[in-house]
This record gives C-alpha cells, sequence and structure tokens, in this order.
C-alpha cells in the first residue's frame, strides 16, 4: 500500500495533507525516515509513525456530522490555546474533518477516519455544493448579487462564482443564502468583504445533501445510511 494511503485511511489526515507530512520529514517507517512521495509499505507489517505516535489502520470507520460553534479551530490541537471540534467530540479513533471552517464560522462540518470516503467528498472534480446563511451589515444592493454571483475580483484575480439569493433585510442587516462548489480559504468572508459588507454571523447548514439538520450547537451523530450513500453516489 502507498505510505500516503495507509496514513489518510489511518485517519491522519486527507492524503494531501498526508504528502505533506512525509515531505516535511515527520513520517517514519521501521525507525526510518522517510521523505520520498510513493514509498510502498507492507500495512501489516511495518511500524507507521508520524510526529512521535504510532499510527495503524482503524478497526472500524466512523462518520460524523457536527454543529460546530463559534469560536472553536478544526485543528487537532491550537498553538493558541483554543478549544478545539475535537474537544467536543467523544471517539476512540482519530478523526479528521472534510474540509474546514473558520474560528469564526459556526454550522456543518464532518469527521471520519475513512481516507478513501474523505477524498472522494473533498476532491474538486465531484463539486459537492456546500450552503451558507450569512447575516451581513447594510443592505446588499443587487448590482453587489450580480458581483458575487460571477465572482469577486480580489487583487486581480476573480474569485470563484456563487449562487446568492437574498433572503431579508430588516433592522439593518442582510440575511443571504450562499452556495459554492470550491472551498478556497475565507472564500465567502472575503467576497463580502470585496462589496464592503461586515459579516456578522456564518454558518454552513448543508454539504450536497448532508444538512445540519436540529443540531445544536456542538452537537453530533453519526451519519445515516442515506447521507453517506447521498456523497459518495456516482463518485
Amino acid at each position: 500500500m502507498r505510505l500516503n494511503k495507509f496514513l489518510s485511511n489511518s485517519g491522519v489526515a486527507s492524503r494531501r495533507k498526508c504528502d505533506q507530512l512525509i515531505l516535511d520529514g515527520k513520517v517514519f517507517v521501521n525507525g526510518k525516515q522517510v521523505v520520498e512521495l510513493g514509498t510502498q509499505i507492507n500495512e501489516k507489517k511495518d511500524k507507521i509513525m508520524v510526529e512521535g505516535m504510532i499510527v495503524k489502520l482503524p478497526s472500524s470507520f466512523v462518520y460524523i456530522k457536527l454543529n460546530k460553534p463559534k469560536g472553536y479551530t478544526c485543528t487537532s490541537s491550537d498553538e493558541k490555546g483554543r478549544k478545539t471540534i475535537y474537544d467536543l467530540i467523544d471517539c476512540k479513533e482519530r478523526l479528521f474533518s472534510i474540509g474546514r471552517l473558520d474560528y469564526d464560522t459556526e454550522g456543518l462540518i464532518i469527521l471520519t477516519n475513512d481516507g478513501d470516503f474523505a477524498n472522494k467528498v473533498a476532491h474538486p472534480k465531484y463539486q459537492i455544493d456546500k450552503e451558507y446563511r450569512v447575516t451581513c451589515e447594510g443592505e446588499i444592493k443587487e448590482s453587489e448579487l450580480a458581483v458575487m454571483r460571477k465572482g469577486v475580483v480580489i487583487d486581480g484575480e476573480r474569485m470563484p462564482s456563487a449562487k446568492v439569493e437574498k433572503l431579508s433585510f430588516e433592522n439593518g442587516f442582510t440575511k443571504l443564502s450562499v452556495v459554492i462548489y470550491e472551498g478556497q480559504n475565507r472564500q465567502i468572508r472575503r467576497m463580502f468583504e470585496a462589496i464592503g459588507h461586515a459579516i456578522k454571523l456564518l454558518k454552513r447548514i448543508r454539504i450536497g445533501e448532508v444538512k445540519l439538520g436540529g443540531l445544536n450547537r456542538g452537537e453530533y451523530k453519526d451519519l445515516t445510511e442515506d447521507e453517506l450513500n447521498c456523497l459518495v453516489r456516482n463518485k
């Protein structure tokens, strides 16, 4: 088995991030540092360590959806000592998130220890859409909606287009539905900053056909069989 696939299937991180761990010299096979991508291992006999910790394939796969509260990071540990989403979950398996939400964003996030599943869901070629609820300051004009739908230009580079629908305007705040297909870093916040509107609340409510539903902030539950099938259908 390829080393990066083993690491991903063991719940270390996505395959791309596992490649970076290898390149950074943080992976050891039978006590020897490995920095070559494409390295093959015997998953039944070889001893694999990442940053000093032994890594093993999981005994079973876990698929969880979590309502991430604002004020939590999506990293396994935080150098600033902030709370992480893993503080909310009681699970013996080593999980990682499929995509991330920034510190001030709340809502739906999926966690698993199944690397193949994560790669299929996260791969950009499948364009699994993600829907957000946005509350921003001021009233959004139709011309500004058109800019976001086409893709705002930041520092000379056009960001991916988005499906944007205005839901309401009251008490000085506009509520919108925003659907994106690519997950660039802070994409939605940067879109609204570019048109001069500060975001008060940003919440992800759907990934593909998986909805946040009635989960309260900080609550989580296993994905249903139907939800799993919807995510990997035709992948």
